[in-house]
């Protein structure tokens, strides 16, 4: 199992990568066609939905890892029982507002969809298809933040270094 969830979110962080260069393609695309006079609509629109997509989707990866920003100036002052609490408290306050948040996402593309909404440039892209990926994404974190939970709960999580001095290094 621990296996298939880590290639979950490595396969999350990978898409996240062709997002990023899909960004790139975009940025790029609409810079040489303008030097040329060639106009291609939604470029722009596109390297919006692809930064979206790539923050989205990276977010289960960047918790996995240790990345993501913690507020870890009380959680180095708890020690024993207290601070396990306040990690499981923390993790389920998480857990709760990532399911929210994975609920909500995937019907807003289900809506979008159904609707048949798109989007108001002139490309006129159907919604739902870059709001698929924000979905997933956020399906993909609350799946991460479960087993976050789950571990912290076994006693097995190894959460990121609470020394003050050195996660602010980290996450520079």
């Amino acid at each position: 199992m621990r296996r298939l969830l880590d290639g979950l979110y490595t396969a999350a962080a990978w898409l996240a990568a062709l997002g990023m260069i899909g960004v790139l393609a975009m940025v790029v695309t609409a810079i040489v066609t303008r030097q040329i006079g060639i106009h291609v609509p939604g470029t722009d629109a596109y390297a919006g939905y692809m930064m979206a997509a790539a923050g989205f989707l990276a977010l289960a990866h960047t918790l996995k890892h240790g990345e993501h920003i913690r507020v870890t100036l009380l959680l180095s002052f708890l020690k024993g029982a207290s601070h396990r609490w306040f990690e499981l408290w923390g993790l389920g306050v998480a857990t709760i507002l990532s399911a929210a948040f994975a609920f909500f996402s995937t019907r807003l593309a289900w809506q979008s969809y159904t609707f048949n909404d798109v989007s108001t440039g002139n490309d006129a892209t159907p919604l739902w298809i870059p709001q698929i990926a924000f979905a997933v994404g956020t399906i993909v974190l609350l799946i991460a933040f479960v087993d976050e939970l789950v571990l912290e709960i076994r006693g097995e999580r190894r959460p990121p270094s609470v020394d003050v001095g050195r996660e602010a290094l980290h996450n520079e």
